[in-house]
């Protein structure tokens, strides 16, 4: 068997894969009115369903610039304890459709694009709730790094109404 045609078949459905812009997940809709220079910045990981790209990482922070390209800059950092460093991953994002709406694409890896859609913000930028491209990714973000109780419960309503795991969520040492 020639291995060639399963190799050339394989590159192409990963490419397919990989330039497919990720949707939210069913049911969940990203706000609109979406301002991407407000949110710029830097913010503060309170609360996230764990995931493998950030197991065992506290005093986890984002901080999003512009990029020449008209993208977004990530920089993720987060203290590992065990190892007692600190890991930084930087990424870039795009938005998949109107700038005013907040679903972007992330990429931490080549050309492989994770969800980000911010569904939850306040008025003055300053909380957020973000889901990747299914119910397995939630964070709460925060411009400092402790959020206040009212807000805490409702965000985390609103999280539960759409279907996440909020029982399992990690509350991030700040």
């Amino acid at each position: 068997m020639k291995l060639w045609p399963v190799i050339t078949g394989v590159a192409i459905a990963l490419s397919l894969v990989a330039c497919k812009s990720p949707t939210p997940p069913k049911g969940v809709e990203p706000i609109t009115g979406f301002d991407a220079s407000r949110y710029l910045g830097k913010w503060y990981e309170v609360a996230r369903l764990e995931n493998r790209f950030e197991r065992g990482l506290e005093h986890v922070t984002a901080t999003y610039s512009k990029r020449s390209d008209g993208g977004i800059r990530v920089l993720n950092r987060g203290y590992d304890a065990q190892q007692q460093k600190w890991r930084e991953s930087e990424g870039k994002a795009y938005f998949t459709g109107a700038p005013t709406t907040a679903a972007l694409k992330v990429s931490f890896f080549g050309p492989f694009y994770g969800g980000y859609n911010v569904i939850r913000l306040d008025d003055n930028y300053q909380y957020a709730l973000v889901s990747g491209p299914n119910r397995d990714y939630l964070w709460i973000l925060s411009r400092t790094p402790a959020i206040p109780e009212a807000v805490k419960r409702d965000y985390l309503n609103t999280a539960r109404e759409l279907g996440f795991r909020v029982d399992q969520l990690l509350w991030v040492k700040p």
